[in-house]
């Protein structure tokens, strides 16, 4: 039987920031996935680290904590993973946005990010692309990109290149306990003998925590992005409207203000020049199938911002499942009852924003100490039951009440 001093479920970007904090301390870590890397939820995302979606509180905290440790992971993973700090915008259309985003900037100060309200014209010079019926944006130079799949890889690397063992290809059949402690986890390439796992399997999370009788209260939530062929220099950061940040924000129990399939406007290019046009938000369970009419609502919202994206050809879409807790806060606890068994998920659309953070958490959980252990008070897996992730206000506190445009 293979051996380890903690294993980890799921090698996405979670996942991989786990085990290479995990191998640096010296641990031995295998690292466990059905797929590969970056083939669940990190890999069908867009490339932005976006302070200006954060609310102000635990959850803008642990952004700003994350964004810090970016300044100087490269260096870390001794490799680039694509990282930018072009700043990004928050773009205004309709005089309800520009009420609700004077104050939420306030707020977004206060929290301790830099960001300022420009009017139509100077968001067309930053971002020519932009429509001349936009009023205005907000902007910040703390939102940042970065390369997801060269990320996760990244993390996955530096992991491996201090002693972690991957595992793919290799699904989870269980993880047994003796007298309330784990033993091992056992899969379909055979068992690994461990007193620790870390459950970081994303939206998946649920089902692999039910394999041991543990309600980890997650939620897949369907979302699709464009991708369209490679073109010049369009975007510089991202590009987000406040529909986008109303939909992200608006629960499974919404109040039937939200547009057709949550679908918001965000666009950033890669540095191949292919630009990722979002998004959606959808209630779907794992059905992966493609829906025309979200594409079509997505491209008609998406041409209404910017009316030029009406001439530039799609060549293919992406569809993913973000990991949904409904409160916008990821898990990182010990489960109760299981000395062992932690788990590390439901990021939702947070998952690159959070991955430097993320490995550090566990960390101090582990280790009861640390930089970011006070944290982890606000992010126990008890402080929510299934029933309330499924029922939280559709309009939580610093967020709009109604959305103020449609797709």
């Amino acid at each position: 039987m293979k051996t380890a001093d903690a294993v980890v479920i799921g090698a996405g970007v979670s996942g991989g920031s786990i085990a290479f904090r995990l191998a640096q301390r010296g641990l031995k870590v295998v690292i466990v996935d059905k797929g590969n890397p970056g083939s669940g939820a990190s890999g069908s995302c867009d490339k932005a680290i976006f302070m200006q979606s954060k609310r102000p509180g635990l959850h803008m905290q642990l952004a700003l904590a994350s964004r810090r440790m970016y300044d100087t992971l490269e260096s870390e993973l001794e490799r680039s993973v694509e990282f930018e700090s072009d700043g990004g915008m928050v773009v205004i259309e309709t005089p309800q946005q520009m009420e609700f985003m004077r104050g939420f900037i306030e707020k977004q100060r206060a929290a301790g990010i830099s960001v300022s309200l420009i009017d139509g014209d100077s968001a067309r010079e930053a971002q020519p692309f932009l429509a001349p019926h936009i009023l205005g944006a907000s902007f910040s130079p703390d939102d940042a990109d970065v390369n997801p799949l060269v990320l996760n890889a990244a993390f996955v690397q530096a992991a491996k290149k201090h002693g972690a063992e991957l595992w793919t290809h290799s699904e989870v059949l269980g993880v047994r306990t003796e007298r309330g402690r784990v033993t091992s986890v056992e899969t379909t390439r055979g068992s690994i003998s461990t007193p620790m796992v870390i459950n970081a399997a994303g939206p998946f999370a649920q089902k692999v925590g039910a394999l041991s009788n543990i309600d980890v209260p997650i939620r897949p939530r369907r979302g699709m992005i464009l991708i369209s062929e490679s073109i010049p220099r369009t975007v510089r950061g991202c590009v987000l409207d406040a529909q986008y940040i109303a939909s992200k924000h608006l629960s499974a129990a919404d109040d039937g203000s939200a547009p057709p399939y949550g679908v918001g406007f965000s666009m950033g290019q890669t540095v191949s020049g292919n630009l990722l046009i979002g998004g959606s938000r959808e209630f779907e369970g794992f059905n992966k199938s493609h829906n025309q009419d979200v594409m079509a609502t997505i491209a008609r919202h998406a041409a209404r911002i910017a009316p030029k994206l009406a001439s530039t050809r799609i060549i293919r879409t992406m569809t993913g499942f973000r990991p949904y807790t409904g409160d916008g806060l990821p898990i990182i606890d010990r489960v109760p009852g299981i000395d062992g068994y932690i788990v590390a998920a439901g990021h939702e659309g947070d998952g690159l924003a959070l991955a430097p953070l993320t490995g550090q958490l566990v960390i101090d959980l582990i280790e009861g100490a640390g930089p970011t252990h006070h944290f982890l008070s606000g992010l126990r897996i008890d402080r929510f039951s299934a029933r309330q992730a499924e029922a939280v206000p559709a309009t939580p506190a610093n967020t709009p009440s109604v959305l103020p445009a449609t797709a």
